[in-house]
């Protein structure tokens, strides 16, 4: 149903005047329309082709180009980033820089990623860093960290808590921390388990002292799914169980209180779905037989209904306006 057709509705009904309507009309046809999504995401896609054209480029020329000027091609893309980056550089701010230049948030992206490829070229041709892998993640990470608060850059803070769980051996991508992680190997779970309540604490961190607060997203986000995933991946394979179940219980009420005052649904969601797992299976396995007999029959009915006062009610919990 287009605009045209709902105002002809609203005039037939004597809801709005057609004065008004011709006002809503003339209103939609001059408004600015914006591209912001748009050209983000060509920005994006147009990095992740130029460096990966090069990389093909690259690797079919790599005989007649020469190692040496491949390394001194991608060094000096990452000098004429860096160079742009600091003439157009804003006054460090605690907050977010309102101000900044949009096209300098990707050039530093792509920086970034030039920094990877030029480390990872080095090492696979000269094993520049030798056996010593750590080195080679500690220091993106590092520099990852100083330039997404320098900068005020999410995505480049992403790639920071990524290198960071990645030097303690462990892979902290959403879609990926389940898949690509072993929680059977020691000290996995645990390690996830702490890095993730860690991330989750400077979050708060930062917003009691409002340093970046706008951050603490990306800190949650992460965090918590890593301490949750790990919470449980303790409270299904390790003793003792109900050591699991407070740290993982107590993750979640923290992302359903975060989700409050925040107003989000995603960390909602979260602390809903893992706690849910979380009390679940700690009925069925603390809970002696005689009560788990007559808790199967009605658990999951009175759950189900749990979900669907849930989903009617997801706004007043989140203390939405209707």
């Amino acid at each position: 149903m287009t605009t045209k057709s709902i105002l002809e509705s609203f005039i037939n009904n004597g809801i709005i005047p057609e004065q008004q309507a011709t006002l809503i009309t003339e209103y939609e046809r001059t408004k600015s329309f914006s591209i912001h999504r748009e050209l983000r995401a060509i920005l994006y896609v147009g990095i992740t082709l130029l460096t990966t054209g090069l990389g093909i480029l690259i690797y079919k020329n790599i005989d007649t180009i020469g190692h040496q000027a491949i390394i001194v091609l991608i060094a000096g893309s990452i000098l004429a980033c860096s160079y742009y980056l600091f003439k157009n550089r804003q006054p460090f701010s605690r907050g977010i820089v309102t101000n900044s230049d949009q096209f300098s948030q990707y050039v530093l992206i792509l920086a970034c990623t030039l920094f990877l490829i030029l480390e990872g070229y080095l090492q696979y041709q000269y094993q520049f860093f030798g056996t010593r892998y750590g080195i080679a993640i500690f220091i993106p990470t590092v520099l990852f960290f100083f330039c997404a608060y320098r900068f005020d850059n999410r995505p480049v803070l992403s790639m920071a808590i990524t290198g960071l769980a990645s030097w303690l051996g462990l892979t902290i991508s959403p879609l990926s921390v389940l898949e690509k992680n072993d929680f059977t190997a020691p000290g996995i779970i645990i390690t996830g388990i702490i890095l993730g309540i860690a991330l989750v604490a400077f979050s708060w961190l930062s917003e009691k002292k409002e340093m970046k607060s706008h951050f603490g997203f990306t800190y949650i986000l992460l965090g918590g799914n890593l301490a949750a995933i790990s919470g449980l991946a303790g409270l299904f394979r390790n003793d003792p169980k109900i050591l699991y179940f407070v740290i993982t219980a107590a993750l979640c009420a923290y992302l359903i209180q975060n989700a409050r005052k925040n107003q989000s649904l995603l960390f909602l969601l979260m602390g809903v779905i893992y706690g849910y797992i979380a009390i679940t299976y700690a009925a069925f396995v603390f809970l002696p037989d005689s009560i788990l007999a007559g808790l199967s029959i009605f658990y999951f009915l009175f759950t189900s209904l749990g979900v669907l006062f849930f989903l009617l009610n997801v706004k007043k919990i989140l203390r939405l306006k209707k």
